[in-house]
């Protein structure tokens, strides 16, 4: 806050004999204010010799007056409660009581971070001092509001803003107490500011609670932990321990740099992505985003992990709000979108577990994902109720078997694909959950048919597969072909036909 401050000289000889006296004799209690009107209230003439308005360090230096015994310095704050530090040293010359500033006492800014903002200055002439050097530090402050001219100003900064944390944490807590409590603590409060007030240690300046972002002789300093894309002001300050000063260096302020936007990738309608991470990559995840078609701005994200031993965290928002979020497996994950003309899709990594090997040719991927509008539908389409193929024994020939499996209330597209065996059945082919018709070739299909079961219970459907060989097994694998979402992959089946009919 701006101080005005005036400093006046009077004359011994015009006061009473008993101020004087009283004078001589100073009284060794303290008291809260000062009032040196008291001393002289004669008919005694007084000269104005210095003043200043401001709110930075002011220092007079003028010679002694002879007829003047009392010097009377009247401070008064222009706006609202502050604090004011004063030094007096008589004598000719140099006191050495506050540190020594270099010709260039700017701060200087070396690098600036995303987190981190790397600072120097000249060191100080006191510092060089081989008898004095131990008692001196720099002392390096952080803020967002402005720069401080003195370390006065910031220590009365720093005192607000804790204030105001305190109010804003006791407006927070829903206190239950009784009235005596409350009436405890308002006394230990009263005697604490009290004696803080009357007691001569409070006068003298704590570096102590003083929360430097570096400390030390050094004249390089890196801040780290800020904000990304956040104004910082920085302030350097050289107290002397020994005497309880301090010079200030000219300030500086910087700008973080902000946060590297990730890509982000739009999703076509009804596109499968295929999405890889890689062990040690440098990107934590990979972001897409997709628009739904139609006034409903309705859609389905479907997703699949590839990994057995991993999981895909998928987390959806939209305008900056969180909207859902799980982890992604081997089962097929399926997330409603509504409400919202555009979707913001960031998939990462929740294991550090490498993914399954894939067979060869086929795409490397740990997650397939896709994303279609949902025209005039109110919610996630239903799932069968199991992803096991049944196969009937009795009616499995020498050229043909008969496989089974649930379907759903749905009308949908069944393809089955086949694939021989060796004579040893150790031929595996690609079988793994993520791996849709796509990677399989135009000879494996067999038929493709569809079907559709109002009742959950009874959504079971046949298919006799023939054409085959006797006494060779085969792995048959089903896909459900839906309108929305990627085809979701029975689990495989094995079956060997008859040797002899």
């Amino acid at each position: 806050m701006p101080i005005n401050g005036a400093l006046a000289k009077t004359s011994p000889h015009l006061l009473p004999a008993h101020q004087r006296s009283s004078m001589a004799r100073p009284d060794s209690r303290s008291t809260k204010k000062s009032m040196p009107e008291v001393w002289w209230r004669g008919p005694g003439t007084e000269a104005k010799i210095h003043t200043y308005t401001g709110n930075a360090m002011n220092t007079y230096t003028g010679p002694s007056y002879a007829p003047a015994s009392i010097y009377i310095l009247r401070l008064r704050s222009k706006d609202q409660d502050t604090r004011a530090t004063v030094y007096l040293h008589e004598g000719s010359g140099t006191s050495w009581a506050f540190p020594q500033l270099p010709s260039d006492s700017r701060v200087h800014t070396l690098g600036v971070g995303m987190t981190s903002v790397t600072l120097s200055w000249a060191p100080s002439a006191s510092l060089k001092r081989l008898h004095t050097q131990r008692s001196y530090d720099y002392c390096v402050l952080v803020n967002r509001k402005h720069n401080y001219r003195n370390l006065c100003a910031a220590q009365e900064g720093i005192r607000k803003e804790r204030e105001k944390d305190k109010k804003r944490e006791k407006k927070n807590k829903q206190r239950k107490v009784t009235v005596w409590p409350i009436l405890k603590d308002w006394w230990w409060q009263q005697w604490d500011a009290d004696t803080e007030l009357r007691s001569p240690a409070a006068l003298r300046d704590d570096y102590g609670h003083l929360q430097c972002a570096c400390k030390g002789t050094e004249s390089v300093c890196t801040v780290s932990e800020l904000v990304p894309d956040t104004q910082y002001y920085f302030d350097v300050f050289l107290i002397d321990r020994l005497n309880g000063t301090s010079a200030a260096y000219t300030g500086t302020f910087a700008q973080t740099h902000e946060e590297a936007r990730p890509a982000i990738t739009p999703l076509r309608e009804g596109e499968l992505q295929w999405v890889t991470f890689r062990d040690g990559g440098s990107t934590s995840g990979e972001f897409f985003s997709f628009r739904p078609r139609g006034w409903q701005q309705s859609g389905l994200l479907t997703l699949q992990s590839c990994g057995s031993s991993e999981k895909i965290n998928v987390t959806v928002s939209s305008k900056g709000k969180e909207l859902s979020s799980q982890a992604v497996g081997e089962n097929l994950a399926q997330i409603w979108l509504q409400g919202s003309p555009s979707y913001l899709i960031h998939l990462e990594k929740a294991g550090t577990a490498a993914p399954r090997q894939a067979a060869t040719g086929v795409l490397k991927a740990s997650v397939k994902m896709q994303a279609s509008s949902t025209y005039h539908r109110q919610g996630i389409p239903s799932l069968p109720s199991t992803l096991q193929i049944k196969s009937f024994n009795r009616l499995r020939s020498c050229k043909s078997v008969t496989l089974a499996w649930m379907g759903t209330e749905e009308r949908s597209l069944y393809c089955v694909y086949r694939q021989r065996l060796g004579k040893g059945g150790g031929k595996k082919g690609g079988t793994a959950p993520c791996l849709g018709p796509e990677s399989r070739s135009d000879t494996e299909r067999v038929l493709c048919k569809y079907f559709q079961e109002l009742n959950p219970r009874r959504a079971v459907t046949t298919a006799v597969i023939g054409g085959l060989e006797p006494g060779v097994a085969y792995i048959f694998d089903v896909y459900l072909m839906r309108r929305w979402g990627i085809p979701i992959k029975y689990s495989s089946k094995t079956v060997r036909t008859r040797k002899e009919c």
